[in-house]
Order: C-alpha cells, then structure tokens, then sequence
C-alpha cells in the first residue's frame, strides 16, 4: 500500500482526440470485416469495421426497435460482399439480445458471436466471480488498456455508472456501480411529492437558483465527485494517478473539459468488442 499517494498524483492533460489518429485501427495486424453489436440497457450501438477501421456507427433505443432490421441491413452491407465478414457482440440486457439474434439472424444469415460466450474475454478478470462482471465493463477497460498500454481508468456514463480499473498487465481489476445521472434525475421526481422532472444539462452558475437548477447541481457535481474520489482511491492502491478515460451516451455533457478526464471515447465499447474477437480469433485461429 502506497501511503500518501494522493498529494503526489497530477491531473492528466486536458481531454484529446480518442483513439490517437494512428490508432484508429484497432487491430492493425488484423484487418478484420466485423459488424459490433454493443446491447445495452437502454439502447443498442452497431459499428462496422472495414478491412479493421471502425466505418459506420449507429445508436437506437431500445423502444426503437422497429428499425433493427433497417439498420441491421444497412450496416451488414458494408462487408458483405467482403473477406470472412462476421459479426460479433456483447450484452447486458439478455432480452434485447435474444431479440437482436433473431433479427440479425434472418437479415444476414449469420450467426452473433457474443463476448464472455463465443469469445473469450480479452483481459484477465479478477472479480468474484468474473463471469458475474458485465461484458461491457470489461471490453471498455481492454480497449482503453490497448490504447494506453499501462493501468487505467474507464468511467462509462449510461443507464448506470460504472467506474473501473485495470492494472499495468491490463487485469480487470474491478470497479463501482452507481445510479446513471438519468436515473438519478428521475428518482428524485417519482420519490418525492413536489420535486419536478429535470432532463440532464450542465448546471449554470454556482448556486441552483431554482429547484429545477439546483438539481442539476446536485446530480451534475456528484457524478464527477464520485468519479474524482473513486479515481483518487484506485491511485492511492496503484501508486500512480492513473489516466482517465470516459465513455457512455452521458460522458460528453458530464465529462467535457474536466482536467480530469484525459479522453472522451465514444465507440470504446465498440472498439473493446473488436478486440476481444480480434484477440479471440489470433489465439484460437479456426477452431
């Protein structure tokens, strides 16, 4: 255990743009034909990688359904008429994921290789027990881990929050779950009697000088309150200020210009799913 760690760890520099322009390929000694399938809690992202370049990028709620197979469609004729296309996924939301195989299935004819099923998990997982850890938590920390090459941290802002950490030999080390800042937004309404519904924005001001204002207060300054002393306790453990990186559908408005953040990535999810089945497929070749 390293004492005082926290007075001697820095800020990373200010966000820059994610993956570094030569790591746009995530795999660039394999130029894979892949459509990703990232299922959610809340709404489902298809990404196409060509000859190994993530290409084409989609996101829908899950109410949205009716447009699964027109975007299914859409982002399958990318590669098909490619080398080996395939395709590859990982979910949190079984239901979802059992309807999107469906779907998937009767457009392309092909069969979904899911991560942590088909596909081998491409970090060690140190939790208890590793097969309860969400995928996307995982596959978000590999990709950072590929990209940076030493101990980080991913926060993901959806549905849920998570904050988490690897090592540096890119162990999943585990991590926090907390209420996303929509859902945080939403309790306050329907548990309470007079407390309005407020959509997520960046508070004005210091002082919320109406109800609706000092909510976003609240619930903007306590998602990077936690991140930040969740962050400073995984740098006491390491030693080091590990860098920061975020993701999820809510990072840009929670997480935009805040020094502590190194990089806002988007597609991480996307590119750790390419990795696993890169890293997958280069370890088991065609079994």
């Amino acid at each position: 255990m390293v004492r005082h760690a926290r007075a001697r760890c820095h800020f990373p520099l200010a966000p820059r743009k994610w993956p570094p322009a030569p790591a746009a390929r995530i795999v660039g000694y394999m130029e894979i034909n892949l459509l990703v399938l990232d299922v959610g809690n809340t709404r489902l992202g298809v990404g196409v990688f060509v000859g190994g370049e993530l290409e084409f990028v989609k996101r829908l709620s899950h109410d949205d359904k009716d447009q699964w197979p027109a975007v299914i469609r859409e982002a399958w004729g990318k590669i098909e008429g490619h080398e080996e296309p395939a395709i590859a996924g990982a979910s949190v939301n079984p239901a979802a994921m059992e309807a999107l195989e469906h779907v998937v299935n009767q457009i392309t004819a092909h069969k979904v290789d899911w991560v942590g099923r088909e596909i081998d998990l491409p970090v060690r997982v140190l939790t208890e027990p590793p097969a309860e850890t969400g995928v996307d938590r995982v596959v978000n920390v590999a990709a950072a881990y590929e990209q940076l090459g030493k101990a980080c941290v991913v926060v993901s802002a959806g549905t849920a929050i998570t904050v988490d950490c690897c090592n540096d030999k890119g162990d999943f080390l585990g991590g926090a779950i907390a209420p996303g800042a929509t859902m945080m937004l939403d309790a306050l309404h329907e548990k309470t009697a007079k407390l309005p519904k407020v959509d997520l924005a960046i508070p004005q001001g210091v002082f919320g000088r109406s109800t609706p204002e000092a909510i976003r207060q609240g619930v903007y300054f306590g998602v990077r309150g936690m991140v930040k002393e969740l962050v400073e306790n995984y740098a006491t453990e390491l030693g080091f200020w590990p860098d920061l990186i975020a993701t999820g559908g809510d990072a840009a408005r929670l997480f935009e210009g805040w020094e502590l953040v190194h990089a806002i990535s988007p597609d991480l999810t996307l590119y750790g799913i390419a990795l696993a089945y890169t890293n997958h497929h280069i370890k088991h070749g065609d079994e």
